[in-house]
């Protein structure tokens, strides 16, 4: 009997285990599951189709209980440094936002975890999206595998890096960001190290310390942006439930169980953070956990409230920084011509 295509099970939400277990009650051998896995994740079938080592009758089993909610890159925008966007359709016709960002050294996948985002960042463009819905670990790992498609075929060059820098707040979906992880460093998956992942978080506190709990073995960025109370939450409310004192005693207990360096992403803007008060305030902030500071070029969103600080600013933060034994790199925005830059993820598209 075939089932209706609304209420067939989303196949790629099965553990092997399960997919056995149909296989079995289906008088079918259990190592077809084994195949099936394969195709899923580590081939990234979009259809059952493309199956080709199993029967027709199989197939069509397959067709008759499961759908694959594959994505869709639905626009693809390339920028005058080479780096690509990608407006990528979801299986209920959602729109999220993903970036392969080109660099000498390495290729970088940059994903979205949510569609849209509810932390209200007064400087980012997808805080003024109304958060719709997270993100299933299927639909992040499909941004990982186009992107790693494109690097191959537009530079000849494989995936080096992936960064939870997208859209959305990735601790916030934090099961299905950690499923997709441990499926993209997986051997049934795309078999990438840990070392080579970064998440990146506003500071969600509660689940910083649980994720040093859960021994996790990627990196961990934090979107900072100053380290003096009054400032960070006018600018980020998630500071006033968070602040930065309880920040901070997470973050020493991240550095406790996992020993990984913490990187802070910071944007200096004229009139807002730009002054020796709120350098000094980040140096200090560095000393809780070994640490190094990303100092990113600010992309505008149009309305003219925030602005990039001079190139003096920038130089007196790197000379403070510097005082106080804490590494800084510039970081210049690449795609800017396509928002597709750190703050500009808005589905203009």
């Amino acid at each position: 009997m075939m089932i209706a295509t609304d209420q067939k099970r989303d196949i790629r939400k099965l553990k092997l285990d399960e997919l056995k277990e149909f296989f079995v009650q289906h008088n079918e051998k259990p190592f077809r599951a084994q195949q099936v896995y394969e195709w899923l994740w580590k081939k990234s079938a979009k259809d059952f189709d493309q199956m080709t080592n199993l029967s027709l009758p199989v197939r069509e089993l397959m067709k008759s209980h499961f759908t694959i909610n594959h994505i869709l890159v639905d626009t693809m925008q390339r920028s005058s440094d080479g780096t690509i966007k990608n407006a990528v359709k979801l299986h209920d016709g959602l729109i999220v936002e993903s970036v392969l960002i080109p660099t000498d050294d390495r290729i970088t996948a940059c994903v979205s975890s949510q569609v849209g985002c509810s932390l209200d960042c007064k400087f980012c463009a997808t805080a003024r999206l109304k958060r719709m819905r997270n993100l299933n670990p299927d639909e992040i790992y499909d941004q990982v595998v186009a992107i790693k498609q494109q690097a191959e075929l537009f530079f000849n060059r494989p995936l080096t890096n992936i960064v939870f820098m997208g859209m959305g707040e990735p601790l916030l979906n934090y099961a299905n960001v950690i499923s997709a992880i441990e499926k993209i460093t997986s051997d049934e998956g795309l078999n990438m190290a840990s070392r080579r992942i970064t998440l990146s978080t506003v500071g969600v506190t509660k689940m910083i310390k649980k994720m040093a709990d859960d021994g996790v073995k990627f990196n961990l960025a934090v979107s900072l942006h100053s380290a003096i109370n009054d400032t960070r939450s006018s600018i980020m409310p998630i500071n006033e439930t968070n602040s930065l004192d309880e920040l901070a005693e997470a973050l020493k207990y991240w550095y406790k169980k996992t020993k990984r360096k913490i990187t802070y992403e910071y944007v200096v803007w004229k009139g807002i953070n730009d002054t020796e008060e709120h350098a000094l305030a980040l140096a200090k902030f560095c000393k809780h956990v070994p640490s190094k500071v990303n100092l990113i070029e600010y992309n505008p969103i149009d309305d003219g409230e925030f602005q990039q600080a001079s190139e003096k600013s920038i130089a007196m933060y790197q000379r403070i920084l510097d005082q106080y034994g804490t590494q800084s790199f510039v970081r210049r925005s690449r795609g800017k011509d396509i928002d597709a830059a750190c703050g500009q993820l808005a589905n203009k598209s």
